[in-house]
């Protein structure tokens, strides 16, 4: 018989009572019933329970063991009593009656319970996240994200794409977030980094002659912790094609992300091919580019009502060059008045003026600004929002870019509020049409607007010939309910539209020479037109596990400040250390007071 296990602790079923069988586990948990003593042992395929007699040898051990300490049990499985039925394990209809056992490891006391789920302080949970990560809905997390990625490079070989691994020590780049930095030691003074995506060295294998190129990508910046990123790291599936166009890419990741939201979901997934939006409608429609389509409440842009109308408190603002934004809200005219005083805070707190509204009931419009509105112009407002009676309108105005921006979360919020959203589905879009350029700030400056490597639409010929602002590019987004899971383009693989393109931003020929050299000579000797994206693995984990933060779905993922509190990172170094690299620290004051009390202690 195997030393420690002949059967997972998932495995037993019924076709195994009257068999001695060997198992191997935590203890999960001890019951004491009249003197016979049931345990739950649990492994990473399951829970058996174990059941072990007061006239056994081994029940006299009983006061060395803790939760969690590690056991090998011998015995018999046996058939547990009817009554005593668990429809909830797998292995409930059966128990294993314990002759023998092996103490394998003993467990302090925990910092944490780990079978109950109760809450616990999170640097206490990643100081200890190997424990955490026995808690089940952790657990089950990180499978699923093994079979997740599982299936995607499965999806992604059968599609003709082949996996092939860039660089991760490689040149700082001039554009994006801020590098993590790998100081060289047999180069003083010079520094690698590591990739924040591998967008060159994909584009290169496109100039190498690699037709269909894919990769489960780490990539590195050095940006604040949010929700949906972890700090420091995260990782992509990026692919490139050659010779493809915008719809080829569509239809590639289509076919692999809307295969595994099928895979591993019983959610309603969209059809394909998936919804497109322009940038442009996106802001109008939805305040963003990053719509929620299970939620139904959209902008609706209602200026014209308000002009020359009675209400200066809108028509100033409309005259003056602003906007004025409705959104038409379904049944919600008898809310209570505190929840439209309510609406109005928290308008104000995202930067709006206020939030007027009007309810329609009884054939009567409700509102205090209803006076200063015509017939007409009440009729109008009626029909831009198909209002039917017991339906509100609410407006927002302000200038434009402002007002979609406040809209964008008014629509939000409502949808928490009223519960609104479609349950129990993923929608996905794809937002197309992004400009190429926008103006920077006050200067007035014309810089890019998202990716300078796009192709812009109309390629050189747009770019000599059309205003700067009215050129759009083939760059698009992928979005489920809100999230955006990825950002991509074809290619400018032509060197005459790319120096164009960085000319009207304000980039000479020599400027981009000595920043994307590498890039656009090889893009000299021949380059195919390409085009990729990258969808962002985490996201896609994070949506298909319901996690409301990414760090329940990464194995070992750093706190908030980007510090990984179990291993102690990031962590000084010895001066030996330091010599060799040829580095020498230069600290910020604060940080040197509290190094030499650190020291003193």
């Amino acid at each position: 018989m195997h030393p420690y296990r002949t059967h997972n602790c998932g495995e037993l079923r019924h076709a195994h009572v009257g068999q001695e069988v060997r198992v191997t586990g935590w203890i999960h948990r001890v019951r004491d019933h009249g003197g016979i003593i049931f345990i739950d042992l649990r492994d990473h395929y399951g829970i058996t329970q174990i059941v072990i007699n007061p006239e056994k040898n081994i029940y006299q051990d009983l006061h060395h063991w803790r939760i969690e300490s590690v056991v090998t049990f011998t015995g018999n499985v046996v058939n547990r009593n009817e009554d005593t039925y668990n429809d909830k394990l797998p292995t409930g209809e059966i128990e294993i009656v314990a002759e023998e056992l092996v103490m394998q490891s003993v467990s302090d006391v925990l910092p944490f319970p780990v079978a109950d789920e109760m809450a616990c302080p999170e640097a206490t949970r990643l100081r200890y996240r190997f424990l955490e990560l026995r808690r089940e809905n952790l657990h089950r997390n990180i499978e699923l994200r093994t079979s997740v990625i599982a299936d995607i490079r499965r999806r992604m070989t059968d599609l003709g794409f082949l996996e092939i691994q860039t660089p991760i020590l490689t040149s700082s780049s001039p554009e994006g977030a801020r590098d993590f930095l790998v100081p060289s030691r047999l180069h003083p003074g010079t520094f690698y980094a590591l990739p924040q995506a591998p967008q060159q060295f994909k584009q290169l294998l496109m100039v190498a002659g690699f037709d269909r190129y894919f990769q489960i990508a780490p990539c590195f910046r050095d940006e604040d912790s949010r929700a949906d990123r972890s700090p420091g790291e995260f990782y992509q599936l990026d692919l490139e094609m050659s010779f493809a166009t915008q719809d080829d890419v569509f239809h590639a990741v289509e076919t692999v992300i809307g295969g595994v939201f099928r895979a591993f979901s019983t959610a309603a997934v969209d059809e394909t091919p998936f919804q497109r939006i322009a940038y442009n409608d996106a802001i109008s429609r939805f305040g963003c580019d990053k719509p929620d389509l299970r939620n139904p409440l959209r902008l609706i842009d209602v200026t014209e009502v308000f002009r020359d109308s009675e209400f200066n408190a809108f028509a100033a603002v409309v005259k003056k060059g602003g906007i004025v934004k409705a959104i038409a809200v379904k049944g919600i005219v008898d809310q209570s008045r505190k929840f439209f005083d309510d609406m109005i805070t928290f308008t104000q707190s995202v930067g709006g003026k206020g939030l007027a509204y009007i309810g329609w009931k009884d054939g009567r419009e409700r509102s205090p600004i209803a006076k200063f509105l015509t017939p007409d112009a009440l009729a109008e407002l009626r029909c831009a929002g198909s209002i039917d009676d017991g339906d509100v309108m609410f407006f927002i105005c302000d200038k434009g870019k402002k007002v979609c921006e406040i809209g964008a979360a008014v629509i939000k919020e409502l949808a928490d509020r009223l519960e609104l959203r479609e349950a129990n589905a993923f929608r996905f879009c794809w937002i197309v049409d992004y400009p190429m350029y926008e103006t920077e700030g006050n200067s007035g400056r014309i810089q890019f607007s998202h990716n300078p490597f796009s192709m812009p639409q109309g390629e050189l010929e747009a770019l000599n010939t059309l205003d700067p602002l009215d050129i759009l590019a083939f760059q698009y987004d992928l979005v489920c309910n809100g999230v955006e899971l990825s950002s991509g383009a074809i290619r400018n693989h032509r060197p005459d539209i790319m120096y164009r393109a960085f000319e009207i931003a304000g980039y000479g020929a020599e400027e981009v020479d000595r920043r994307f050299g590498g890039l656009i000579n090889a893009f000299k000797l021949g380059a195919p037109p390409h085009g990729g994206i990258a969808p962002g693995l985490d996201r896609i984990i994070m949506l298909l596990a319901n996690a409301r933060n990414i760090r329940e779905i990464i194995a070992f993922p750093m706190n908030q400040t980007a510090q990984d509190l179990m291993m102690g990172a990031p962590s000084p170094v010895t001066d030996r250390q330091l010599r060799e690299l040829h580095v020498q620290l230069k600290l910020p004051a604060k940080h040197r007071k509290k190094q030499s009390a650190e020291q003193s202690d």
